[in-house]
């Protein structure tokens, strides 16, 4: 009866260390630095005539901390001075983010339904954009008449 009293008392405490433990606590994540990715040289989507520069902005096109980087150009036709920019996103869910951002960040924005685009003031400057695809392109400096053309050739570069 003694063995039979030992192989209780040591089953007993063997099964009583089987009880579930507390999980373990995860692990905290600590946050990579993000990376800037150099933009893509897209120059070649862009109009040659009248232009007078094209430079690869590295980041915050247009000054703006939401928008990456991008090319712009500068343009000249006549006495009008005007800039074309544009941007590669990662897929076009993120470049229809980056319009939306920059549509909320212009005054007296207004939506162009026949381009999916917008048109609003930066200061007193307008600015003409649109997404199309994984693009966010758009003209600063031209009135919405005249930026509107330009816009049509462009978006069939793209």
């Amino acid at each position: 009866m003694r063995l039979y009293t030992s192989i209780l008392l040591l089953a007993i405490v063997v099964l009583s260390g089987c009880g579930a433990s507390a999980p373990p606590a995860p692990a905290k994540k600590v946050a990579a630095p993000q990376q800037v990715v150099k933009p893509t040289d897209e120059r070649r989507r862009f109009p040659s005539q009248n232009q007078v520069k094209m430079e690869l902005v590295e980041q915050k096109m247009l000054g703006r901390d939401f928008l990456p980087g991008g090319n712009l150009a500068q343009y000249k036709r006549g006495n009008k001075a005007y800039q074309q920019f544009l941007i590669r996103a990662a897929d076009a869910n993120r470049a229809a983010i980056l319009l939306l951002d920059l549509k909320n960040s212009l005054r007296d924005s207004k939506f162009i339904p026949h381009m999916g685009g917008v048109y609003g003031l930066d200061g007193d400057t307008p600015v003409y954009c649109f997404a199309k695809g994984v693009f966010l392109a758009g003209f600063i400096g031209l009135p919405e008449k005249e930026a509107d053309p330009l816009a049509r050739e462009f978006a069939a570069r793209l």
